[in-house]
């Protein structure tokens, strides 16, 4: 009787501003059989804001099939339009 702790990148998607929201399953085993499955989501997004200045958002901690669409989907055009609807809604 083997008891088994899996992390698993289930679900990837991207909101219309270039945010991508991504959800790991933590999946626990006995032999085959599924005792139990949690989940966790977190955001990532085109850009970050520090001290005033953007900067690319770091993805390498994430898994490369999740940093293979952060690339892809977040274009120059996007970071832009991230960034300028973020100061656009930033109080002054």
């Amino acid at each position: 009787m083997a008891i088994t702790k899996e992390n698993v990148v289930d679900v990837i998607e991207t909101l219309e501003d270039g945010t991508i929201r991504v959800r790991t399953a933590t999946v626990i085993k006995e032999d085959s059989a599924e005792l139990n499955r949690t989940f966790h989501r977190h955001l990532l997004v085109p850009s970050t804001k520090s001290s005033g200045s953007w900067a690319d958002t770091d993805i390498s901690s994430e898994t490369t099939r999740v940093q293979a669409i952060c690339n892809a989907v977040w274009t120059a055009d996007v970071k832009k339009a991230y960034q300028d609807a973020w100061d656009a809604s930033a109080p002054s």
